[in-house]
């Protein structure tokens, strides 16, 4: 297959020895299919104070033009907010709540902190798909995370169903890294925030993958949890219900594998995009 697709080297599940909310068998499942979605992670009443949260960032004024927004390519709707955790004293607690650091503990076996968050907004009718990806593809090389050493962490908001543009995977692609061609351009974030072009595979490398290993979309009622590795292929499609979906994200990397310099990029992405582990709430 030649540089198109390479092994991965770094073990997925490496603090079994740990004490935490997952099962073996959740964390079997894990490390087979990159990813393991968790029903009823947060209760009704939960989801009700994070939704009314999440509805007070979105309908700020003075975050619509910011550089830690978001909007939808075809509208001022807006789209994500970044750096979450630290517009909001809520959604900063729940980073540090036990069942859900302990559970990535347990993934990734060490001490942990919170690479990136933020809240995505995807409306009935209008909100758009993303195209398929590794993130770790980009936090390697416009972040400089050296390795594979970061989850994901998906809280739903609103039931997702198959028609409201649920996040979609290729189970067992966390272990076949597929490096992307050519250059990074100059501040790629502005334009692959919106639509992600570069940093992406190729349509042949992608329908080998789906061939392969086939696509999952995990869907539920508001208050799941999906964890997924850095390094699973994921996307998903455009919004065609009148049902918003909406969720809470966090990236909780090992704290040894912090940020280098970016290994495919001529500077780091700005602080919003990607923390460092001692970072501290600051005025945005």
């Amino acid at each position: 297959m030649g540089v198109s697709w390479l092994k991965r080297h770094d073990e997925v599940v490496r603090g079994r020895h740990l004490d935490g909310p997952l099962s073996e068998e959740q964390l079997t499942e894990f490390e087979k299919n990159g990813f393991l979605f968790i029903p009823g992670f947060l209760d009704e009443q939960e989801v009700e104070e994070y939704r009314r949260e999440l509805d007070a960032l979105l309908a700020r004024d003075d975050y619509r033009n910011r550089d830690f927004t978001v909007t939808e390519p075809s509208s001022d709707e807006i789209r994500s907010l970044f750096a979450v955790h630290f517009l909001s004293q809520k959604f900063h607690k729940l980073t540090e709540d036990p069942k859900l650091v302990d559970s990535v503990r347990q993934i990734l076996g060490d001490e942990v902190y919170v690479h990136q968050s933020r809240v995505n907004y995807k409306p009935g009718f209008e909100g758009k798909g993303f195209d398929w990806h590794s993130d770790f593809e980009t936090w390697h090389a416009e972040d400089g995370m050296p390795r594979m050493g970061a989850i994901s962490a998906s809280i739903v908001l609103t039931d997702n169903h198959e028609f409201n543009g649920p996040l979609m995977l290729v189970p067992g692609s966390h272990q076949a890294f597929i490096p992307s061609l050519g250059e990074t351009p100059d501040d790629n974030y502005k334009s692959s925030l919106k639509k992600q072009e570069a940093g992406v595979p190729s349509k042949e490398v992608l329908a080998r993958l789906i061939e392969r290993n086939g696509i999952q979309a995990p869907k539920g009622k508001a208050g799941g949890l999906l964890l997924f590795d850095c390094n699973t292929m994921h996307g998903s499609n455009a919004n065609m219900s009148p049902d918003p979906r909406s969720n809470i994200f966090f990236v909780f990397n090992r704290r040894d594998n912090a940020m280098q310099e970016p290994f495919g990029a001529k500077k780091q992405r700005p602080d919003f995009l990607a923390h460092t582990p001692d970072q501290r709430w600051r005025d945005l």
